[in-house]
Parts: C-alpha cells; structure tokens; sequence
C-alpha cells in the first residue's frame, strides 16, 4: 500500500468517525502538532485529545490536493466538522503525514487559530440563544 493511500484511508475513517481505525493508523511514539496548538506526543497522549477534544457529531474531510515525496504525504483540505445542534465549522488545512511501517508516525496539521476560534465562538453564541 502507497504512503498516500495509507493517508486516505486515515482520512476516510475520520469521516466515517471510525475512532478505533483513527487511532490503529497511529504508530505508539505518534507526534501530533496541531500548530498553531500544542504538541502531542505519544499515542497514550493522542487518543484521548482526538477521541475526547470536540464534541462532533458529523466530520468531512475533502482532499483539495495530495502529494507523496518519500515517507511524507502532504494535504491540502477543507476539514468539516459538525458540532452539536448542526453547527458547522469549516477549516482550511495544510497537513503534513509522516509514515513509518505502514502506520503514522508524525501528523502536522497547519491552520489559522482564529478562523477556528471565531467559528466556535459562533456556535457557543447560537446555541445560548436557543436555550
């Protein structure tokens, strides 16, 4: 199997919020860098900020472009997710996939802070007007 096809499949059991398939894909010595958030090391570390960090009911990552250059696979996407209530949050991201054996050793997403922050910001707001 391809590094790129290893990175697909990862990112189908996001969208099918396959947590389980998610966390297999991770080598135990993973690396996460969310940048600009705070660095993750350890897959005992990872599980539970990507099983526990937002509450989703709904994610669509689309693939804009993929491109492997040796152990590296590099994306660019839009992530979708849906919270609670049916609030969407869309997140322009460059994300960097290191592959090791078959499984993801070093994971780098790069977005903008403040996209994210302004969107969940929103929704906290909608969902106090419903209340």
């Amino acid at each position: 199997m391809s590094n790129t096809q290893i990175v697909l499949d990862f990112i189908d059991a996001w969208n099918r919020m396959d947590m389980d398939a998610v966390i297999d894909a991770l080598t135990e010595d993973i690396v996460y860098d969310n940048i600009p958030m705070e660095r993750l090391e350890g897959k005992a570390v990872v599980e539970p900020a990507l099983r526990h960090g937002m509450e989703l009911t709904g994610v669509d990552w689309e693939v804009l472009s993929i491109a492997e250059n040796g152990d590296r696979v590099l994306t660019e996407r839009i992530d979708n997710f849906t919270l609670p209530g049916d609030y969407k949050l869309v997140m322009p991201v460059m994300g960097t996939f290191e592959i090791e054996n078959g499984m993801i050793r070093a994971w780098r997403d790069y977005f903008d802070l403040a996209t994210l922050t302004s969107q969940l910001q929103e929704a906290q707001a909608a969902q106090q007007s419903q209340q």
